[in-house]
């Protein structure tokens, strides 16, 4: 049967195997063995032909025969996203043939893009009267997306790039890096210079700004800060403010934190209408429907995390939030949940003493507090309480308690862990209040109260693309550093928002935090394990180098541009740096801190700088990044590799993954082809494989395989450096509740301020009964998925005995339980 396409025009015309077959080596070029994968990806695409394909179906189809080879060999993933950039290509620019002729095409269209853009009320009106367009077009560079991974083409396209009125894609991806690196250019006096300085850095891929600043900059509604935090006061004026706060900034793709502890409690009397509260749970409810009612057309979805402390009388149905049974109308659905915990907390675990909750009706005072200040005053209530002169409290066991917290996080992942007094003896802008909590993602520190809604805005440094020939490229780690404050700086004063409190903090407080992200990338690249000294003191060194190059940066930036109104009374003020906040901690804690001193930086010539001014109150926060972590194709954050060979599910989609840093290494030594059907069968674990050498074996283990007590080490030396935190995400193979207990009493012991997601190994994997199958059935498949390889994300194999050191046993009393449900 002749089969005939139908092109867009609703012309039909014969199917052209040759064109198609060009179309394949052209995306093969380069790579080895590209005729051999054009014969493989043409015959496989004949099997999905029927007469009357449409031109996008048939570019669809093309794509996805190349991603079912994937897992052959990860080049296949270079060839998908080569088609997959043509298609876009050829949609916002036209046909061409050359790599020259597309270079002229970007370039001649970038000018009616930008008026386009702005007639339709997209861009920011601006953008035709500051900035020199025809230079701006002269300096795109397209040969750079070829950086991009399928998944990232992806992510930049569906959950990044704007879309015109009626529909049509606007934006090959070097137009959305400049309308990005131009939309955090504006308030400069030379926004040109400037605009190709930050599109040379991102386009590079060399660093990234975060989510919300990737959806909103450059746009006509230009609401570019991350995460906003923020408190609730116990008065039913602010409690509705609080709610109608929370839709506005989702509305805007803020992620948020929000505490509760300030709420009195359920029983707690109210003196107004002579009744009683109905504690923090059902405002909580309310809230969580809130987030699910405000629709975000799937750019961005946000989301909150609640936060309290764990001395009130509610937190025992606090910690009920995320169960699946239960009061629905007590019951989050979206929003996350996060314990506030003091050092008083973890002494009495230590020690095995009683634990006290109380209504904070009687014990306001209790929130403001933090480290030793706080453990008097704690004190002073519980002898309040026994001598009856409270009048709601409940005694408990703190490791009790300790167990119910760590109980729920097993179940339900939640509540996340963090504490209160090491991020607030630890904090460089102490002097404007206390610190409440932490953000959505855990990684953001700012005070807050009735008048702030604290703001800060993010962007990551790409390690892999400081790599070079092996070794870290100072001098350019620096530059990165020192662009994106800068980029930072700029974005508060284009940036916002819908939140008069929120506006006013960020101007006061101009915070910042930048990150990194591709950790476990380099590691990788250079052939350490996650879990060795050597990727422990590689991580203390990057970490200091960024963040002595962020800090003198925004030293710089305040002699040009002045220091940030409340740095009067700071420790910046001080002459402080963050690596001295350790041994303030340990003075006000009486418990030291267990992580290694080195420095390497001349720190005092940066101390006596800073004292003269900062423009930012603070500088670096590590973020999960996982989105715009797909888009640089690196791994997240600090996180390790969860397995060498998944399929991870997206908003935009489901993608199969396959480590290629694994592949190359397997391929250096010819064991590649040897071994692939091997791990394929193991779902991506190596450990059981002989053939592969021990030393690729230690390299490449994954998220179960390595000791939790490393993922803390990598924490505890990069927060010597960081003066904010780290979203911390911790996975375990053990389901003991002693063992647990100590792990994350070491995360306290060794400075960590938070820890994020909690993942448990599951305890059973489907069986897979199939490496090899049907072509057909194969090529049938892929338009629904990867229904065929890692159709679920796998869970590796029993982890092995792993070399980092971890403490021993303290006896809690828990050892040997094991009870939790899957994550």
């Amino acid at each position: 049967m002749a089969i005939t396409v139908v092109k867009r025009n609703g012309e039909r015309e014969p199917y052209d195997a040759n064109k198609i077959n060009l179309a394949i080596e052209h995306a093969a070029e380069g790579l080895d063995d590209n005729i051999t994968w054009v014969t493989q990806i043409a015959s496989e695409l004949e099997l999905t032909l029927f007469d009357g394909i449409t031109t996008q179906q048939l570019d669809e189809a093309v794509i996805q025969v190349a991603l079912q080879n994937v897992k052959d060999d990860p080049a296949f993933d270079t060839v998908a996203a080569r088609l997959l950039l043509k298609t876009i290509y050829k949609r916002v620019l036209g046909d061409y043939e050359s790599a020259d002729e597309l270079a002229s095409l970007h370039a001649g269209h970038f000018r009616g893009y930008i008026e386009r853009g702005v007639s339709e009320t997209l861009l920011d009106s601006r953008f035709t009267q500051l900035f020199d367009l025809d230079r701006l077009a002269a300096s795109l560079e397209p040969s750079r997306d070829e950086l991009l991974k399928y998944i990232g083409v992806v992510t930049l396209n569906n959950r990044y790039g704007i879309k015109a009125r009626n529909g049509e894609t606007l934006e090959v991806p070097q137009y959305f890096w400049m309308r990005i690196a131009m939309g955090l250019s504006l308030n400069e006096a030379d926004p040109t210079t400037h605009a190709l300085e930050f599109y040379t850095k991102m386009s590079k891929l060399e660093y990234l700004a975060a989510g919300s600043t990737l959806v909103n900059a450059g746009t006509a509604y230009p609401q570019l800060s991350n995460c906003f935090v923020m408190e609730m006061q116990d008065d039913i004026e602010h409690i509705a403010k609080s709610v109608r706060d929370v839709m506005w900034l989702t509305k805007g793709t803020g992620g948020i934190g929000l505490s509760v502890t300030k709420l009195r409690a359920q029983g707690s009397p109210i003196r107004s209408n002579n009744t009683t509260s109905t504690g923090p749970i059902p405002f909580m409810h309310t809230i969580d429907s809130v987030l699910r009612a405000v629709s975000r057309g799937g750019k961005k979805f946000g989301a909150l995390c609640f936060y309290m402390e764990n001395w009130h009388m509610d937190f025992p149905e606090f910690l009920d939030l995320r169960q699946n049974s239960g009061d629905p109308y007590r019951r989050t659905r979206t929003a996350n949940t996060a314990v506030w915990i003091s050092d008083e907390f973890m002494k009495r675990v230590q020690n095995d003493q009683d634990w006290y909750l109380f209504d904070p009706l009687e014990v306001a005072d209790l929130n403001e507090l933090y480290g030793q200040a706080f453990s008097e005053r704690y004190a002073f209530y519980v002898a309040e309480a026994e001598a009856g002169r409270l009048r709601m409290f409940k005694k408990i066991s703190a490791r009790s308690q300790f167990k119910d917290i760590l109980m729920s996080l097993q179940t339900t992942s939640h509540p996340w862990l963090t504490w209160k007094d090491t991020i607030n003896n630890r904090a460089l802008n102490n002097n404007t209040g206390t610190i409440h909590l932490s953000n959505l993602c855990t990684e953001i520190t700012l005070p807050q109260d009735r008048d702030n809604v604290s703001v800060c805005n993010l962007a990551s440094i790409n390690l892999s693309r400081h790599l070079v020939d092996g070794k870290m490229d100072w001098a350019r780690i620096e530059e990165s550093a020192r662009s994106a404050v800068r980029q930072l700086d700029n974005l508060i004063d284009i940036t916002i928002s819908s939140v008069d409190e929120a506006d006013f903090s960020n101007q006061q407080n101009r915070a910042i935090g930048l990150g990194v992200m591709g950790f476990t990338d380099i590691v990788e690249k250079l052939g350490f394990s996650y879990e060795s000294e050597e990727a422990y003191d590689l991580i203390d060194e990057i970490m200091e180098h960024v963040s002595y190059a962020a800090i003198d940066e925004s030293a710089d930036l305040a002699q040009e541009r002045g220091a940030y109104p409340n740095f009067d009374g700071s420790r910046w003020s001080q002459g402080l740096v963050p690596f001295d906040s350790i041994a303030l901690t340990e003075q006000d804690r009486g418990v030291p801190i267990k992580v290694n001193r080195t420095t390497r930086l001349d720190w005092d010539a940066l101390r006596a700088k800073v004292k003269g001014g900062m423009r930012n109150a603070t500088l670096m926060a590590i973020a999960p990044t996982a989105s715009i972590g797909l888009v640089a194709g690196t791994t997240p954050g600090f996180d390790p590799q969860f397995s060498q060979i998944f399929s991870r599910s997206t908003s935009s989609g489901k993608f199969l993954e396959v480590n290629r840093n694994l592949v190359e290494a397997l391929q250096a030594d010819g064991l590649w082809e040897t071994t692939r059907e091997s791990i394929l069968r193991s779902q991506g674990d190596i450990q059981g494989i002989a053939e592969i050498p021990d030393a690729i074996k230690a390299t490449y283990k994954t998220s179960f395989q390595l000791s939790p007590y490393a993922f803390l080490e990598v924490a505890a030396r990069a927060q010597k450096w960081i003066d904010q935190a780290i979203s911390r995400n911790m996975y375990l193979e053990t389901r003991d509740i002693g063992d647990m207990m100590d792990i994350y009493f070491a995360a306290w012991e060794r400075g960590v301020k938070t820890t994020y997601y909690l993942h448990m190994k599951p305890r059973h994997q489907a069986e897979q009964s199939t490496v090899k199958v049907n072509k057909a059935e194969e090529i049938s498949g892929a338009r629904k998925g990867f229904a065929t390889v890692g159709a679920a994300a796998p869970a590796p194999a029993a982890a092995e005995k792993t070399e980092a050191p971890a403490p021993a046993r303290r006896g809690f009393g828990f050892g040997g339980l094991s009870n939790g449900g899957e994550k």
